[in-house]
């Protein structure tokens, strides 16, 4: 851990790079890596120093919180965490997934459907706004940052320190993977675990769902456990979401079963042939991790590999399809069938989410305005679809776009988006982000959040 000194420290080289920026260039950090998949603003000017903040501060164990560099990843966090039999309420899915990352831009894992999105779990936090001052924000100081700050995306300014509450978890977790031949029973049946919080009789800590085909999909109940025994490893030759197919109970360590999705980035490693027992076994096992795919998707963004192969084979482009959108629980089939007849990606992501009973008032986080006592369920896909001639840009993401409108729902912001500027307003924040806006960044030093979201010509 790198202590609160320490950390003072990395944040004054933080202020001094900032006011090192000429006034008339946009701020960005300077992050050699991202979990984006939209076009990021291009600048010549030098970026904001976080070199420091990439650690752990302290660890209050007996509290149960962590305070935490702003581009600190989970799994650094985890790392530190653990050895206390603690870890974050809600661990997103991929290791260099940062923790202000996920509170600016939002994440999700199998515990959203009891502890929510993982700013809920935030108490207190210090963000660089784009005026340039470093202020500190809690439900009772600032609390119009402290709340208007997830889903901003560093529109507002960036958080430096983030102090959360942590949980109590045992050393195993127990999978159970139940098959579904039919999407609205595979619906019916999450909505009651989720009011239930068991299955069966047997408590349910995680829960998270796939699905393959319109006939075949898969929820997976974990339960956390204290109880030795024999457990799996997926991060060899066995691939995690193939097990969930051929097996119908599992047991994971906590550590393996939190990042059991970041080894083969869910099921996107096959796109490189890692799933190839041929290739895999070649495969150093340090470069299977979401981490190493991410280069070679930058590799891949930077040279146009793919459309070059496509085009070699007398192939179109292809149009990339990498969204987590969010419906409203008894949608989840209607869009589910909608999204298997008309888009051809497989397999599917599902996790179900509610806020935290702690979250009070309407709407409490303006800009991603998810209704309190009320479940929704994000669908992951992440693939690309063949273009057609004449199509306008982005054509399977804007039909996917007006679908899940049309089913009360709302996307994340870290990919492609087509939005008219009324529609963004209405669904993002509107003039509480415009207020917000004018009060910490009044000099326009950082992106609007949609110049930064929405992609445009």
């Amino acid at each position: 851990m790198v202590g609160f000194a320490a950390h003072r420290s990395a944040v004054d080289r933080l202020l001094a790079s900032y006011h090192a920026i000429p006034a008339d260039a946009t701020v960005r950090l300077a992050k050699k890596t991202s979990n984006l998949f939209r076009a990021r603003a291009k600048s010549t000017a030098p970026g904001l120093d976080v070199s420091g903040l990439g650690g752990v501060i302290a660890i209050d164990a007996e509290a149960q919180t962590a305070d935490v560099g702003g581009v600190c990843t989970y799994e650094r966090l985890v790392e530190a965490t653990l050895p206390y039999g603690l870890v974050p309420y809600v661990v997103p899915q991929l290791k260099t997934i940062t923790l202000g990352g996920a509170v600016t831009g939002l994440g999700i894992e199998s515990t959203s459907f009891r502890n929510g999105l993982p700013h809920e779990s935030l108490l207190e936090i210090d963000v660089l706004t784009g005026s340039g001052e470093v202020i500190t924000a809690s439900p009772t100081e600032n609390a119009d940052l402290f709340y208007g700050f997830p889903n901003s995306y560093g529109t507002l300014g960036y958080s430096t320190r983030l102090k959360i509450s942590l949980e109590r978890v045992p050393p195993f977790v127990a999978l159970r993977h139940l098959r579904f031949g039919d999407l609205r029973e595979l619906e019916t049946t999450m909505d009651r675990i989720i009011n239930e919080r068991s299955w069966e009789g047997v408590r349910v800590d995680y829960l998270d769902g796939v699905v393959f085909a319109a006939d075949e999909s898969y929820l997976t109940l974990g339960t956390q456990t204290d109880e030795p025994g024999p457990v799996s490893d997926y991060t060899g030759m066995d691939i995690y979401y193939r097990s969930i197919q051929q097996r119908t109970t599992d047991r994971l360590t906590i550590d393996d079963y939190l990042w059991r999705w970041d080894t083969d980035w869910f099921w996107c490693s096959r796109a490189f042939g890692t799933q190839n027992p041929r290739i895999r076994r070649l495969w150093p096992k340090r470069y299977r991790r979401s981490s190493f795919y991410w280069k070679l998707i930058a590799l891949d963004h930077r040279y146009d590999i793919a459309d070059r192969l496509e085009k070699r084979k007398g192939n179109p482009p292809r149009e990339r399809v990498v969204q987590d959108i969010e419906v409203p629980i008894e949608h989840t089939a209607d869009f589910m069938e909608w999204f298997l007849r008309e888009v051809p990606i497989e397999p599917v992501w599902l996790c179900p989410l509610r806020l935290r009973e702690s979250s009070r008032g309407d709407r409490p986080w303006p800009l991603y305005p998810i209704e309190p006592n009320r479940t929704y369920v994000n669908i992951g896909f992440w693939s690309s679809v063949p273009t057609r001639s004449g199509e306008e840009e982005g054509a399977t993401n804007r039909l996917i776009e007006k679908q899940v409108s049309a089913l009360d729902g709302h996307k994340s912001l870290y990919s492609d988006a087509y939005y008219d500027p009324a529609e963004f307003a209405s669904l993002y924040g509107g003039e509480r982000y415009t207020e917000l806006k004018k009060r910490y960044d009044p000099k326009s030093r950082l992106l609007d959040l949609y110049s930064k979201a929405v992609q445009r010509k």
